[in-house]
């Protein structure tokens, strides 16, 4: 093929291409029209779905609120944002609704109730020392026949005890006789006398002077009932004047010798009422009145005894048995919450206070007094709050976790003892005995990050044998006037 009949071939086939070119970029063009792209992302509207902070603020100091980012003017550290979905602040913890609804979360509220000092102790019965008879011969004389009795036995009032023949009172009743036989009725009451002052019982004087007959024996008959503690007679003995027969000692009441903790001593009053419950009678109460506390505080137990007098007409409660007891003291209105509510520590006493939100905030609290299943709040809360009472124990665990608890305040007047040590490693940089510089690391508690800062010293002698390029393991307590330094412990070689 020669040169001239090639160049209408090329020409055509360039036009070819050049118009295939054309159709693939009007059908580009076409599919743009019918399905256009993704649009790029437009800066404006990404900004307005950014999370909105409410302000900034410093872990360190949750409650100081900042309008804009920066430095913060308590720490070198930079403000931290509080975003409008966190709700709460830094003292405080958010938990799931669904979570909550599945640990079957109950909230109670802060209420002012009746609310009594009850002391709760254990005491043990005792004979009613009150209640005791010693049976006695008045004159000297024998013993003819005694009743079968031991001593415990438990005897009515009037129970034969002994029969004794006493000559002495035979020979008065023998002369009275005579004498009212005269008919003449000053010797008959001088007779009177005469076995009166012998020792005879006035009723026997009168079976004498009713009957007109001599009765040389006598029954001696228990003048109470009760328990038969001793007998010292026995048939045939010869007795003196005077001389103890029985002694008995009554069941009708009994005391309850109860043990007081010295710290509520001030509590106890006499009169007051106390209930009494017994493991011997289950379910059953026994309800009695203090009528004495006793001066003596006992050195072990360091308690004083309080007595209580029960009630005992049955003769159910004897001398031995132990009891729990409670004494409740005048109603008062105070604020209380659920007893279960209460999260108790060697430190401290907290609850959980239920916010908006889903938001928790746990609170010290100083207790008073408790009484059944509600407890005095005496600073902490005010009325009407909502506080947990059942599943505080993962909320408490949760603001642990999260720090929360160890920037908690203790409650005024709560005497809880100061917040916990904020511990981190660090390299010293400088120390005398006031203050030292310190490379630290973060302290995880205070959300605070490493950096090299200057830390007052709690005690001058935390400084001795430290020095400028020790490693340590430093503890910090946050004060009103910034970080203190209580603890530098030396933990290697200089770095």
């Amino acid at each position: 093929m020669n040169t001239p009949a090639l160049k209408p071939l090329v020409g055509r086939l360039v036009a070819a291409v050049v118009l295939i070119a054309l159709g693939a970029a009007g059908g580009m063009l076409w599919s743009q029209s019918q399905h256009p792209s993704p649009a790029a992302p437009d800066t404006k509207a990404t900004s307005t779905d950014q999370r909105r902070v409410l302000y900034w603020y410093d872990p360190m100091v949750p409650a100081q609120q900042f309008d804009k980012p920066g430095k913060s003017p308590f720490m070198d550290m930079e403000l931290v944002p509080k975003y409008a979905d966190e709700g709460g602040d830094a003292a405080s913890v958010s938990i799931d609704p669904s979570v909550a609804q599945n640990l079957g979360m109950r909230l109670a509220p802060v209420l002012r109730s009746n609310i009594s000092d009850t002391i709760h102790a254990t005491g043990v019965v005792r004979y009613n020392e009150y209640d005791i008879a010693i049976v006695q011969v008045r004159s000297g004389g024998y013993v003819e026949r005694v009743a079968r009795l031991a001593p415990g036995d438990v005897i009515g009032a009037g129970a034969f005890i002994a029969e004794l023949l006493v000559p002495q009172w035979a020979a008065a009743q023998q002369e009275y006789l005579a004498l009212k036989a005269i008919g003449d009725a000053e010797l008959s009451a001088a007779g009177e006398a005469r076995m009166r002052l012998a020792g005879m019982p006035e009723r026997l004087i009168r079976e004498v002077k009713a009957s007109g007959r001599m009765k040389d024996r006598i029954a001696i008959t228990a003048p109470i009932g009760g328990e038969l503690q001793t007998l010292d007679v026995r048939p045939g003995m010869t007795l003196s004047a005077g001389q103890t027969l029985a002694r008995i000692n009554g069941i009708a009441s009994v005391w309850l010798n109860v043990a007081v903790p010295q710290a509520q001593a001030a509590l106890v009053r006499t009169g007051q009422s106390a209930e009494a419950r017994f493991a011997a009678f289950p379910g059953e109460t026994v309800t009695g009145r203090v009528i004495a506390i006793l001066p003596g505080v006992d050195p072990a137990a360091r308690a004083l005894t309080v007595r209580i007098e029960l009630p005992n007409r049955d003769g159910r409660i004897r001398p031995g048995l132990s009891a729990e007891v409670q004494i409740a003291g005048a109603p008062v209105q105070a604020l209380t919450v659920p007893t279960e509510a209460v999260i108790r520590s060697s430190r401290r006493a907290l609850v959980i206070v239920a916010e908006d939100n889903g938001r928790y905030r746990p609170v010290e609290v100083t207790l008073g007094r408790q009484a059944n299943d509600r407890t005095e709040v005496l600073t902490g809360l005010s009325e009407g709050q909502q506080v947990v009472a059942s599943g505080q124990f993962l909320i408490d665990s949760e603001a642990s976790l999260q720090g929360v608890l160890d920037r908690l305040s203790p409650a005024p007047g709560s005497g809880a003892p100061a917040a916990p040590l904020h511990e981190a490693d660090a390299v010293i940089e400088d120390i005398d005995g006031e203050e030292a510089t310190l490379a630290h690391g973060p302290f995880e508690s205070l959300s605070m990050p490493g950096m090299t800062m200057v830390f007052p010293l709690a005690r001058p002698e935390l400084a001795h044998g430290l020095k400028a390029g020790d490693r340590v393991r430093v503890g910090v307590r946050q004060t009103d006037d910034g970080l203190l330094v209580e603890k530098l412990d030396k933990t290697g070689g200089a770095k």
